[in-house]
Protein backbone atom coordinates (compact mmCIF):
# COMPACT_ATOMS: atom_id res chain seq x y z
CA UNK A 1 0.00 0.00 0.00
CA UNK A 2 1.43 3.61 -0.71
CA UNK A 3 3.60 5.10 1.97
CA UNK A 4 3.00 2.18 4.12
CA UNK A 5 7.14 3.07 4.41
CA UNK A 6 6.79 6.37 4.76
CA UNK A 7 4.27 5.90 7.75
CA UNK A 8 6.56 3.40 9.75
CA UNK A 9 9.55 5.71 8.95
CA UNK A 10 7.45 8.67 10.67
CA UNK A 11 5.90 6.23 13.42
CA UNK A 12 9.38 5.46 14.63
CA UNK A 13 10.47 9.04 14.51
CA UNK A 14 7.46 9.88 16.60
CA UNK A 15 7.72 7.14 18.46
CA UNK A 16 11.60 8.35 19.99
CA UNK A 17 9.80 11.78 20.77
CA UNK A 18 6.93 10.35 22.88
CA UNK A 19 9.79 8.92 25.02
CA UNK A 20 11.15 11.86 25.89
CA UNK A 21 9.02 13.87 28.74
CA UNK A 22 10.24 16.84 27.61
CA UNK A 23 12.42 17.99 24.14
CA UNK A 24 14.71 20.12 23.30
CA UNK A 25 15.51 22.09 20.02
CA UNK A 26 18.05 19.49 19.45
CA UNK A 27 15.68 16.92 19.88
CA UNK A 28 13.10 18.27 17.31
CA UNK A 29 16.61 19.24 14.87
CA UNK A 30 17.26 15.78 14.76
CA UNK A 31 13.66 14.32 14.60
CA UNK A 32 13.48 16.58 11.85
CA UNK A 33 16.30 15.75 10.23
CA UNK A 34 14.67 11.99 10.36
CA UNK A 35 11.32 13.29 8.63
CA UNK A 36 13.38 14.96 5.96
CA UNK A 37 15.33 11.55 4.89
CA UNK A 38 11.71 9.79 5.17
CA UNK A 39 10.40 11.97 2.63
CA UNK A 40 13.18 11.92 0.34
CA UNK A 41 13.04 8.39 0.39
CA UNK A 42 9.14 8.50 -0.44
CA UNK A 43 9.96 10.20 -3.40
CA UNK A 44 8.72 13.30 -2.14
CA UNK A 45 10.11 16.54 -4.16
CA UNK A 46 12.90 17.77 -2.97
CA UNK A 47 11.67 21.88 -3.25
CA UNK A 48 8.80 20.32 -1.35
CA UNK A 49 10.32 18.37 1.49
CA UNK A 50 12.49 21.49 2.07
CA UNK A 51 10.17 23.44 2.59
CA UNK A 52 7.68 21.39 4.58
CA UNK A 53 10.40 20.71 6.95
CA UNK A 54 11.39 24.49 7.77
CA UNK A 55 7.93 25.13 8.32
CA UNK A 56 7.69 22.02 10.36
CA UNK A 57 10.60 22.99 12.37
CA UNK A 58 9.95 26.53 12.87
CA UNK A 59 6.21 25.29 14.58
CA UNK A 60 8.12 22.45 16.54
CA UNK A 61 10.10 25.63 18.01
CA UNK A 62 7.67 27.43 19.75
CA UNK A 63 6.58 26.93 23.40
CA UNK A 64 3.40 24.59 21.74
CA UNK A 65 6.06 21.89 21.57
CA UNK A 66 8.86 22.65 23.93
CA UNK A 67 6.99 23.64 27.06
CA UNK A 68 4.42 20.61 26.34
CA UNK A 69 3.75 18.01 29.07
CA UNK A 70 3.00 15.63 25.76
CA UNK A 71 5.69 17.05 23.07
CA UNK A 72 5.25 14.25 20.77
CA UNK A 73 1.82 14.31 20.39
CA UNK A 74 2.22 17.68 19.80
CA UNK A 75 4.79 17.09 17.04
CA UNK A 76 2.78 15.10 15.86
CA UNK A 77 -0.07 16.95 15.44
CA UNK A 78 1.93 19.99 13.72
CA UNK A 79 2.97 17.43 11.18
CA UNK A 80 -0.61 16.50 10.49
CA UNK A 81 -1.66 20.08 10.05
CA UNK A 82 1.13 21.14 7.88
CA UNK A 83 0.45 17.34 5.70
CA UNK A 84 -2.83 18.16 5.04
CA UNK A 85 -1.63 21.67 3.67
CA UNK A 86 0.58 20.87 1.48
CA UNK A 87 -1.69 18.71 -0.25
CA UNK A 88 -4.42 21.61 -0.86
CA UNK A 89 -6.08 21.13 3.23
CA UNK A 90 -9.80 20.63 1.47
CA UNK A 91 -11.45 18.43 -0.85
CA UNK A 92 -11.41 20.13 -3.94
CA UNK A 93 -14.82 19.40 -5.83
CA UNK A 94 -15.63 18.89 -9.20
CA UNK A 95 -17.34 22.06 -11.24
CA UNK A 96 -20.28 21.65 -12.66
CA UNK A 97 -21.35 23.85 -15.41
CA UNK A 98 -24.38 25.52 -14.82
CA UNK A 99 -25.86 25.24 -18.62
CA UNK A 100 -25.02 21.72 -19.23
CA UNK A 101 -23.46 19.77 -20.46
CA UNK A 102 -20.46 19.70 -17.52
CA UNK A 103 -17.49 18.76 -19.88
CA UNK A 104 -14.60 17.06 -18.11
CA UNK A 105 -11.84 16.94 -20.09
CA UNK A 106 -9.10 13.91 -19.23
CA UNK A 107 -5.41 14.28 -20.10
CA UNK A 108 -1.96 12.79 -19.19
CA UNK A 109 0.90 10.28 -20.65
CA UNK A 110 0.28 7.10 -22.38
CA UNK A 111 -0.41 4.08 -19.46
CA UNK A 112 -1.07 6.70 -16.31
CA UNK A 113 -4.52 5.00 -16.45
CA UNK A 114 -6.76 7.39 -18.30
CA UNK A 115 -9.62 5.36 -20.17
CA UNK A 116 -9.99 2.98 -17.10
CA UNK A 117 -10.08 6.49 -14.87
CA UNK A 118 -12.76 8.23 -17.21
CA UNK A 119 -15.04 5.00 -16.57
CA UNK A 120 -14.68 4.98 -12.99
CA UNK A 121 -15.49 9.07 -12.85
CA UNK A 122 -18.37 9.15 -14.98
CA UNK A 123 -19.59 5.92 -12.76
CA UNK A 124 -18.94 7.78 -9.54
CA UNK A 125 -20.50 11.28 -11.18
CA UNK A 126 -23.37 9.05 -11.65
CA UNK A 127 -23.82 7.63 -8.26
CA UNK A 128 -23.44 10.61 -6.01
CA UNK A 129 -24.12 13.71 -8.06
CA UNK A 130 -27.00 11.99 -10.16
CA UNK A 131 -25.28 12.79 -13.22
CA UNK A 132 -26.16 11.10 -16.97
CA UNK A 133 -22.77 10.78 -18.71
CA UNK A 134 -21.40 10.32 -21.89
CA UNK A 135 -17.65 8.91 -22.28
CA UNK A 136 -16.24 10.39 -25.87
CA UNK A 137 -13.75 8.24 -27.44
CA UNK A 138 -11.19 10.48 -28.14
CA UNK A 139 -8.13 8.58 -28.68
CA UNK A 140 -7.67 7.33 -31.80
CA UNK A 141 -3.81 6.67 -31.62
CA UNK A 142 -3.66 3.94 -29.26
CA UNK A 143 -4.57 0.19 -30.42
CA UNK A 144 -8.01 -1.12 -28.56
CA UNK A 145 -7.86 2.61 -26.87
CA UNK A 146 -11.82 3.05 -28.65
CA UNK A 147 -12.60 -0.83 -27.86
CA UNK A 148 -11.46 -0.69 -24.07
CA UNK A 149 -13.34 2.36 -23.59
CA UNK A 150 -16.49 0.96 -25.25
CA UNK A 151 -16.28 -2.45 -22.89
CA UNK A 152 -15.83 -0.32 -19.64
CA UNK A 153 -19.20 1.75 -20.56
CA UNK A 154 -21.06 -1.76 -21.42
CA UNK A 155 -20.03 -2.78 -18.23
CA UNK A 156 -21.04 0.38 -16.61
CA UNK A 157 -24.71 0.92 -18.77
CA UNK A 158 -22.54 4.32 -19.56
CA UNK A 159 -23.03 4.85 -23.05
CA UNK A 160 -20.11 5.85 -25.29
CA UNK A 161 -19.69 8.39 -28.36
CA UNK A 162 -16.96 6.94 -30.95
CA UNK A 163 -16.28 7.91 -34.17
CA UNK A 164 -13.78 5.65 -34.96
CA UNK A 165 -10.26 5.99 -35.23
CA UNK A 166 -9.73 7.73 -38.92
CA UNK A 167 -11.50 11.33 -37.37
CA UNK A 168 -9.65 14.03 -36.01
CA UNK A 169 -9.78 13.73 -31.93
CA UNK A 170 -10.63 17.40 -32.06
CA UNK A 171 -13.59 17.05 -34.48
CA UNK A 172 -14.39 13.69 -32.35
CA UNK A 173 -14.60 15.98 -29.01
CA UNK A 174 -16.58 18.92 -30.49
CA UNK A 175 -19.20 16.50 -32.27
CA UNK A 176 -19.59 14.59 -28.85
CA UNK A 177 -20.40 17.54 -26.75
CA UNK A 178 -22.90 18.27 -29.37
CA UNK A 179 -24.61 14.44 -29.37
CA UNK A 180 -24.80 14.90 -25.31
CA UNK A 181 -26.57 17.90 -25.87
CA UNK A 182 -29.04 16.35 -28.57
CA UNK A 183 -29.80 13.21 -25.83
CA UNK A 184 -30.20 14.77 -22.86
CA UNK A 185 -26.26 13.79 -21.26
CA UNK A 186 -25.36 16.25 -18.22
CA UNK A 187 -22.34 15.01 -18.15
CA UNK A 188 -19.55 14.87 -20.99
CA UNK A 189 -15.72 13.46 -20.29
CA UNK A 190 -13.44 12.74 -23.09
CA UNK A 191 -10.58 10.68 -23.00
CA UNK A 192 -7.75 12.22 -24.91
CA UNK A 193 -4.85 10.20 -26.38
CA UNK A 194 -1.64 10.43 -24.43
CA UNK A 195 1.63 9.71 -25.27
CA UNK A 196 5.08 8.27 -24.04
CA UNK A 197 6.24 11.68 -23.60
CA UNK A 198 5.35 15.31 -23.75
CA UNK A 199 5.83 16.73 -27.33
CA UNK A 200 4.08 19.48 -29.26
CA UNK A 201 2.32 17.85 -31.36
CA UNK A 202 0.14 16.24 -28.07
CA UNK A 203 0.40 19.76 -26.54
CA UNK A 204 -1.36 21.79 -29.91
CA UNK A 205 -4.36 18.39 -29.85
CA UNK A 206 -5.13 18.95 -26.37
CA UNK A 207 -5.28 22.68 -26.56
CA UNK A 208 -7.39 22.66 -29.75
CA UNK A 209 -9.63 20.32 -27.77
CA UNK A 210 -10.04 22.29 -24.86
CA UNK A 211 -10.62 25.48 -27.04
CA UNK A 212 -13.19 23.50 -29.08
CA UNK A 213 -15.08 21.80 -26.08
CA UNK A 214 -14.75 24.57 -23.16
CA UNK A 215 -14.74 22.34 -20.53
CA UNK A 216 -15.52 22.97 -16.76
CA UNK A 217 -12.56 20.76 -15.46
CA UNK A 218 -9.16 19.38 -17.46
CA UNK A 219 -8.18 16.75 -14.93
CA UNK A 220 -4.70 15.45 -15.14
CA UNK A 221 -4.58 11.95 -14.63
CA UNK A 222 -0.77 10.97 -13.04
CA UNK A 223 0.45 7.51 -11.83
CA UNK A 224 1.43 7.47 -8.36
CA UNK A 225 3.87 4.46 -9.24
CA UNK A 226 6.30 6.67 -11.50
CA UNK A 227 7.25 9.23 -8.26
CA UNK A 228 9.23 12.11 -9.90
CA UNK A 229 8.22 12.01 -12.54
CA UNK A 230 4.77 12.43 -11.80
CA UNK A 231 5.44 15.87 -10.50
CA UNK A 232 7.59 16.95 -13.94
CA UNK A 233 4.78 15.81 -15.64
CA UNK A 234 2.32 17.85 -13.48
CA UNK A 235 4.35 20.96 -14.00
CA UNK A 236 4.64 20.61 -18.08
CA UNK A 237 1.05 20.13 -19.15
CA UNK A 238 -0.28 22.87 -16.25
CA UNK A 239 1.83 25.06 -17.43
CA UNK A 240 0.91 24.16 -21.30
CA UNK A 241 -2.74 23.39 -20.95
CA UNK A 242 -3.52 24.74 -17.51
CA UNK A 243 -4.64 21.94 -15.96
CA UNK A 244 -7.84 22.63 -13.19
CA UNK A 245 -7.02 19.55 -11.07
CA UNK A 246 -4.90 16.17 -10.88
CA UNK A 247 -6.36 12.56 -10.55
CA UNK A 248 -3.81 9.84 -9.03
CA UNK A 249 -4.03 6.35 -10.01
CA UNK A 250 -2.43 3.52 -8.56
CA UNK A 251 -2.33 4.54 -4.71
CA UNK A 252 -2.83 1.49 -3.97
CA UNK A 253 0.63 0.14 -5.38
CA UNK A 254 3.33 -0.87 -3.71
CA UNK A 255 4.38 2.57 -4.14
CA UNK A 256 6.55 5.24 -1.87
CA UNK A 257 3.51 7.60 -2.78
CA UNK A 258 5.33 10.77 -2.89
CA UNK A 259 3.24 12.31 -6.08
CA UNK A 260 0.42 12.60 -3.76
CA UNK A 261 2.44 14.48 -1.29
CA UNK A 262 4.08 16.75 -4.55
CA UNK A 263 1.89 17.55 -6.82
CA UNK A 264 -0.16 20.08 -5.42
CA UNK A 265 2.61 22.24 -4.31
CA UNK A 266 4.41 22.03 -7.67
CA UNK A 267 1.35 22.45 -9.67
CA UNK A 268 -0.98 24.40 -7.45
CA UNK A 269 -3.51 22.26 -8.72
CA UNK A 270 -5.45 20.44 -6.64
CA UNK A 271 -5.82 16.65 -6.42
CA UNK A 272 -9.58 15.79 -6.83
CA UNK A 273 -9.80 12.29 -7.15
CA UNK A 274 -7.33 9.24 -5.70
CA UNK A 275 -7.73 5.58 -7.69
CA UNK A 276 -7.39 3.42 -5.08
CA UNK A 277 -7.69 -0.45 -6.91
CA UNK A 278 -8.86 -2.34 -9.70
CA UNK A 279 -12.13 -2.05 -9.46
CA UNK A 280 -14.81 0.38 -11.48
CA UNK A 281 -15.74 1.05 -8.30
CA UNK A 282 -12.21 1.76 -6.95
CA UNK A 283 -12.12 5.73 -7.18
CA UNK A 284 -12.50 8.19 -4.39
CA UNK A 285 -13.23 12.33 -3.69
CA UNK A 286 -9.43 12.91 -2.64
CA UNK A 287 -9.13 14.22 0.64
CA UNK A 288 -5.79 16.12 1.98
CA UNK A 289 -6.71 15.66 6.16
CA UNK A 290 -7.99 12.04 5.52
CA UNK A 291 -4.64 11.04 3.88
CA UNK A 292 -2.47 13.08 6.68
CA UNK A 293 -4.20 10.50 8.97
CA UNK A 294 -3.42 7.53 7.03
CA UNK A 295 -0.13 8.42 6.25
CA UNK A 296 0.51 9.01 10.36
CA UNK A 297 -0.84 5.69 10.90
CA UNK A 298 -4.01 6.96 12.74
CA UNK A 299 -6.49 5.43 9.95
CA UNK A 300 -9.30 6.80 8.13
CA UNK A 301 -12.08 6.33 9.95
CA UNK A 302 -14.24 8.97 7.59
CA UNK A 303 -13.74 7.19 4.63
CA UNK A 304 -14.19 3.93 6.41
CA UNK A 305 -17.88 5.23 7.05
CA UNK A 306 -18.68 6.13 3.39
CA UNK A 307 -17.70 3.10 2.10
CA UNK A 308 -20.16 1.48 4.64
CA UNK A 309 -23.11 3.61 3.91
CA UNK A 310 -22.50 3.00 0.10
CA UNK A 311 -22.59 -1.04 1.45
CA UNK A 312 -25.34 -0.09 3.78
CA UNK A 313 -28.95 -1.64 2.37
CA UNK A 314 -31.47 -0.61 4.88
CA UNK A 315 -34.23 -2.62 4.04
CA UNK A 316 -31.74 -5.84 4.98
CA UNK A 317 -30.75 -3.65 8.10
CA UNK A 318 -34.66 -3.90 9.23
CA UNK A 319 -35.41 -7.34 8.50
CA UNK A 320 -31.71 -8.33 10.57
CA UNK A 321 -32.47 -6.09 13.50
CA UNK A 322 -35.95 -7.87 13.80
CA UNK A 323 -34.46 -11.64 13.82
CA UNK A 324 -31.82 -10.33 16.06
CA UNK A 325 -34.63 -8.95 18.49
CA UNK A 326 -36.38 -12.57 18.16
CA UNK A 327 -32.95 -14.84 18.85
CA UNK A 328 -32.96 -15.78 14.73
CA UNK A 329 -29.11 -14.94 14.02
CA UNK A 330 -27.78 -18.13 12.10
CA UNK A 331 -25.09 -18.61 9.74
CA UNK A 332 -27.40 -17.69 6.78
CA UNK A 333 -27.35 -13.99 8.57
CA UNK A 334 -23.73 -13.78 9.07
CA UNK A 335 -23.03 -14.99 5.03
CA UNK A 336 -25.13 -12.31 4.52
CA UNK A 337 -23.46 -9.79 6.79
CA UNK A 338 -20.19 -10.71 5.49
CA UNK A 339 -21.54 -10.28 1.86
CA UNK A 340 -21.96 -6.79 2.80
CA UNK A 341 -18.56 -6.57 3.92
CA UNK A 342 -17.12 -7.14 1.09
CA UNK A 343 -18.88 -5.05 -0.86
CA UNK A 344 -16.99 -1.92 0.88
CA UNK A 345 -13.91 -3.42 -0.51
CA UNK A 346 -10.72 -5.75 0.63
CA UNK A 347 -10.10 -6.35 3.97
CA UNK A 348 -6.20 -5.32 3.32
CA UNK A 349 -7.58 -1.92 2.74
CA UNK A 350 -10.54 -1.09 5.02
CA UNK A 351 -8.10 -2.48 7.79
CA UNK A 352 -5.50 -0.16 6.95
CA UNK A 353 -7.99 2.62 7.59
CA UNK A 354 -8.37 1.54 11.11
CA UNK A 355 -6.14 3.83 13.48
CA UNK A 356 -3.17 2.41 14.51
CA UNK A 357 -3.45 -0.85 12.50
CA UNK A 358 -0.42 0.47 10.56
CA UNK A 359 1.86 -0.77 13.16
CA UNK A 360 0.23 -4.46 13.37
CA UNK A 361 2.78 -6.25 11.46
CA UNK A 362 1.73 -9.23 13.19
CA UNK A 363 -1.85 -8.76 12.11
CA UNK A 364 -2.01 -10.84 9.00
CA UNK A 365 -4.79 -9.54 6.75
CA UNK A 366 -5.59 -12.57 4.98
CA UNK A 367 -8.43 -11.50 2.59
CA UNK A 368 -8.82 -15.32 1.13
CA UNK A 369 -10.00 -16.11 4.73
CA UNK A 370 -13.62 -14.50 3.84
CA UNK A 371 -13.59 -16.28 0.69
CA UNK A 372 -13.17 -19.90 2.64
CA UNK A 373 -15.75 -18.93 5.75
CA UNK A 374 -18.08 -18.54 3.06
CA UNK A 375 -16.77 -21.50 1.14
CA UNK A 376 -17.64 -23.74 4.19
CA UNK A 377 -21.18 -22.37 4.69
CA UNK A 378 -22.61 -22.75 1.21
CA UNK A 379 -21.16 -26.95 1.87
CA UNK A 380 -24.06 -26.54 4.28
CA UNK A 381 -27.19 -27.64 3.95
CA UNK A 382 -30.62 -24.63 4.31
CA UNK A 383 -31.52 -26.41 7.45
CA UNK A 384 -27.56 -26.80 8.78
CA UNK A 385 -26.94 -23.37 8.09
CA UNK A 386 -30.23 -22.32 10.00
CA UNK A 387 -29.57 -24.61 13.08
CA UNK A 388 -25.97 -25.34 12.98
CA UNK A 389 -26.11 -27.62 16.45
CA UNK A 390 -27.78 -30.59 14.18
CA UNK A 391 -24.02 -31.07 12.47
CA UNK A 392 -22.30 -33.84 13.58
CA UNK A 393 -19.46 -35.48 12.45
CA UNK A 394 -20.46 -37.28 10.05
CA UNK A 395 -21.49 -33.91 8.49
CA UNK A 396 -18.87 -31.97 9.20
CA UNK A 397 -16.56 -34.76 7.29
CA UNK A 398 -18.97 -33.84 4.35
CA UNK A 399 -18.84 -30.27 4.73
CA UNK A 400 -15.31 -30.22 4.71
CA UNK A 401 -15.13 -32.71 1.90
CA UNK A 402 -17.68 -30.35 -0.63
CA UNK A 403 -15.16 -27.39 0.38
CA UNK A 404 -12.04 -28.57 -0.14
CA UNK A 405 -10.86 -28.18 3.62
CA UNK A 406 -10.35 -29.97 6.59
CA UNK A 407 -12.99 -30.81 9.71
CA UNK A 408 -10.76 -28.57 11.80
CA UNK A 409 -11.54 -25.83 9.84
CA UNK A 410 -15.37 -26.81 9.66
CA UNK A 411 -15.04 -27.39 13.77
CA UNK A 412 -13.02 -23.62 14.29
CA UNK A 413 -16.25 -21.80 12.02
CA UNK A 414 -18.63 -23.33 14.30
CA UNK A 415 -16.87 -22.48 17.79
CA UNK A 416 -16.56 -18.92 16.40
CA UNK A 417 -20.44 -18.83 15.40
CA UNK A 418 -21.23 -19.84 18.59
CA UNK A 419 -19.68 -17.63 20.52
CA UNK A 420 -21.14 -14.82 18.37
CA UNK A 421 -24.78 -16.07 19.02
CA UNK A 422 -23.93 -15.54 22.97
CA UNK A 423 -22.91 -12.54 22.17
CA UNK A 424 -26.10 -11.50 20.50
CA UNK A 425 -28.04 -13.16 23.14
CA UNK A 426 -26.35 -11.27 25.86
CA UNK A 427 -26.74 -7.61 23.77
CA UNK A 428 -30.83 -8.60 23.26
CA UNK A 429 -31.92 -5.81 25.80
CA UNK A 430 -29.65 -3.16 24.98
CA UNK A 431 -31.11 -1.20 21.62
CA UNK A 432 -28.45 0.78 20.94
CA UNK A 433 -26.02 -1.92 20.70
CA UNK A 434 -28.75 -3.78 18.72
CA UNK A 435 -29.10 -1.21 16.19
CA UNK A 436 -25.76 -1.15 15.45
CA UNK A 437 -25.30 -4.81 15.95
CA UNK A 438 -27.97 -5.07 12.59
CA UNK A 439 -25.61 -2.84 10.91
CA UNK A 440 -22.95 -5.30 10.64
CA UNK A 441 -20.53 -7.43 12.88
CA UNK A 442 -16.82 -7.01 13.40
CA UNK A 443 -15.09 -10.53 12.41
CA UNK A 444 -13.87 -12.38 15.13
CA UNK A 445 -11.36 -14.49 13.53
Amino acid sequence: MAFEGLSEKLGNVFAKLKGHGKVTEADIKASMREVKLALLEADVNFRVVKDFVAKVSERCKGSEVLESLTPGQQVIKIVREELTLLMGNENAKVVFSSKPPTVIMMAGLQGAGKTTTSAKLAALLRKQNGKRPLLVAGDVYRPAAIKQLETLGAQLNIPVFSMGDKVSPVEIAEKGVAHAKEHGNDLVIIDTAGRLHIDEELMKELSDIKEKTQPSEVLLVVDAMTGQDAVNVAESFNSQLDITGVVITKLDGDTRGGAALSVRAVSGKPIKFACVGEKLSDIEPFYPDRMATRILGMGDVLTLIDKAQEAFDEKQAAEMEKRLRQSQFTLEDFLAQMNQLKKMGPMSQLVGMLPGMNNMKDVEIDDSRMSRIEAIILSMTPAERRNPSVINGSRKARIANGCGMKVQDVNQLLRQFEQMQKMVKKMMGNKGMMKKMSRGFKMPF
